[in-house]
């Protein structure tokens, strides 16, 4: 009787097995079907993106609407990628489980332990399709329109700069800087040049937008001369005071605040600027937007969506990801760790430039948890984030990364301190710590490969005294001697 019960019970739970099974299989053609729409959908949308990104917009409700149809793009990719990686892991995980153990209970747990996290996945796909199908819907007028602006002037090499070395993203932002350079309507004589404050935190891309755009044809045409400005040497411009005729574009740059007073003696002087002249302050200070006669461009960390993109096409290069899908997962918890570091440019191409070197999953995860590591020793032993602590000039502990007990601080390579130090590139310093020099070094973290062609440099000493990691220390409070 046992036996036939048994039997019985056996062949209802075989059955009701097959039936979920059966209803799981016939949502897959659904999933693919939305997969499938919404590459239709950013092959659409991006191919308009590039092609109002070579185009001189005016018009402030495109500009507006092309910053919403890039987010909606970065949104997009970022969510077929996962996609895509969790039906690969999903047919492995079948696989797997269809060898070692080839009982219908066993495929039914493996099928039901991922149902929660797909529903979550399958929500977000929606959401990403019908945000790039809304930016669709209403795009037929941007389109037209973008048909009517001018087309930008382009260098043969400008084309390969959309692989590696360009500038990405700030769509808007640059079309609203462009706009206000090329602009031809002057203020009253007496009220001098046009200001435009560009303000940003730390590793944003302001002085790289501004070059950027100074880099353009027309603008390059239109101002006589390009004059940049340190902020704390302010009234140097008054040396230049005979030279300057005609247009000129001035980019100042400020590290401190100003006083209202030697602004205002910059700006009876800037009178007597050319008409049609434009002057740029670029600066992390928003007190400074003060002095501005437009509306300041305000540039804020980019959305995880976009710095996953960017760090992705950075780290891959010319390779495609997706015949690497355990580096694509990878990436995307590197991305998350520098998203969480305020999104610093500087720290993701710093890390892409090492990746890229070595397409190994074993390297990515050792730079993955090297980087985890180091992040929680600084927020251990000082309370704050390793970049609230660079943007504010306090040392980093970087010991995870080289093996040795190592603090760095910002430092500035066309300064006038230890310019004879020895210097390490961050590559090296990685692939072999015993290039580390035995004295204060400095460590170039990553060279930018496009105007203004900065360097990232550290001052890197050694750290001689231990610390007990489990105490914390603020910035403010930290003891001497003692690497945070």
């Amino acid at each position: 009787m046992e036996v036939a019960m048994s039997a019985v019970a056996g062949e209802l739970v075989s059955r009701f097995i097959s039936v979920l099974l059966n209803k799981y299989n016939s949502n897959r053609p659904h999933e693919e079907q939305v997969e499938e729409r919404l590459q239709q959908l950013l092959m659409r949308v991006c191919t308009i993106v590039e092609e109002a990104d070579a185009r001189y917009i005016t018009n402030t409700g495109m500009m507006m609407q092309l910053k919403a149809l890039s987010e909606a793009m970065y949104r997009g990719y970022s969510v077929l990628d996962s996609s895509r990686y969790r039906a690969l892991q999903d047919s492995a995980s079948f696989d797997k489980v269809s060898s070692n153990n080839s009982s219908s209970i066993s495929l039914y747990l493996a099928k039901r332990s991922r149902t929660t996290a797909d529903k979550a996945k399958n929500l977000e796909s929606h959401g990403a399709l019908e945000s790039l199908e809304t930016a669709v819907a209403n795009i037929a007028e941007f389109v037209v329109l973008l048909g009517g602006c001018e087309r930008m002037y382009r260098r043969p090499y400008d084309v390969y700069l959309y692989t590696d070395n360009f500038m990405f993203g700030r769509h808007a932002e640059k079309q609203r800087l462009l706009s206000f350079l090329l602009q031809h309507s002057d203020p009253p004589k007496d009220y001098g040049p046009a200001v435009l404050p560009i303000i940003g935190g730390g590793a944003t891309g302001k002085k790289t937008l501004v070059a950027h755009v100074c880099g353009d044809e027309k603008v390059r045409s239109r101002f006589s001369s390009i004059l940049h400005l340190n902020g704390d040497n302010l009234l140097s411009i008054l040396d230049h005071g005979r030279t300057m005729e005609g247009m000129i574009l001035v980019v100042i740059e400020f590290s401190s605040d100003v006083g209202d007073a030697e602004w205002k003696k910059f700006g009876s002087f800037a009178v007597t600027m050319g008409r049609g002249s434009k002057i740029l302050i670029i600066s992390r200070l928003k007190r400074l937007a003060r002095f501005g006669s437009v509306k300041q461009i305000f540039l804020s960390v980019l959305s995880y969506d976009e710095l996953r993109y960017l760090f992705k096409i950075l780290a891959f290069g010319s390779i495609d990801p997706a015949e690497h899908p355990r580096l694509v997962q990878i990436a995307d918890e590197i991305a998350k760790v520098l998203h969480n570091m305020q999104g610093s440019l500087v720290a993701a191409n710093t890390a892409a430039d090492l990746l890229r070197r070595n397409l190994n999953v074993n390297f990515w995860s050792c730079i993955l948890d090297k980087t985890i590591r180091m992040v929680k020793r600084n927020l251990s032993v000082s309370g704050a984030h390793p970049s609230m602590l660079v943007e504010q000039g306090y040392p980093v502990d970087m010991t995870d990364f080289a093996l040795h007990r190592l603090s760095m601080t910002h430092y500035t390579i066309n300064g006038s301190i230890r310019k004879e130090l020895p210097s390490v590139t961050f590559g090296e310093l990685l692939a072999n710590p015993g290039v580390r020099p035995k004295e204060d070094f400095i460590l170039i973290s990553w060279e930018s490969r496009i105007p203004p062609h900065n360097s990232f440099a550290h001052l890197v000493t050694s750290c001689v005294h231990d610390t007990n990691e489990g105490t914390s220390s603020m910035p403010g409070r930290k003891r001497r001697g003692v690497p945070v």
